[in-house]
């Protein structure tokens, strides 16, 4: 658990929560938390809001775009390069983080992820793969 002040800097506490509620309001979606907190400075006065970022789990995963993601029969896929060729590979997702997906399974690290000219794309299609550097100053 980490606390920040109004300007999103991380104050220097320690604490953990000690409360999570079991419903949702379904107003503002939010569930209620407490927390102890450590704070012999006094950098907190009660009645001040802070923001706090609670880390519920780790999870290894990848990001890749959204546009990269294609929904079919068989579930969501995104087109891989191996050895110069289109390849489709069966993934699973989490939810989005800004503008990509998170990809629980079905990639692997170094996997290249094939992410412009999807409606041409068919299984063993060569591929001529681009840096996204450049790819993206050509834009």
């Amino acid at each position: 658990m980490r606390l920040l002040d109004a300007a999103g800097q991380p104050l220097p506490l320690t604490g953990r929560l000690n409360f999570a509620g079991s419903t949702v309001d379904t107003r503002l979606g939010t569930v209620g938390l407490r927390a102890e907190l450590s704070n012999p400075a006094l950098a907190v006065m009660p009645g001040q809001f802070v923001r706090v970022q609670v880390q519920a789990g780790e999870q290894r995963a990848w990001l890749v775009p959204q546009a990269a993601v294609s929904s079919g029969e068989q579930g969501r896929i995104v087109w891989t390069v191996q050895d110069g060729k289109a390849v489709p590979t069966p993934v699973e997702t989490g939810g989005w983080v800004g503008g990509d997906w998170v990809v629980k399974k079905g990639l692997k690290d170094g996997d290249r992820v094939i992410v412009d000219n999807l409606i041409k794309m068919r299984p063993g299609a060569a591929v001529a793969p681009r840096d996204p550097a450049a790819a993206a100053a050509s834009r």
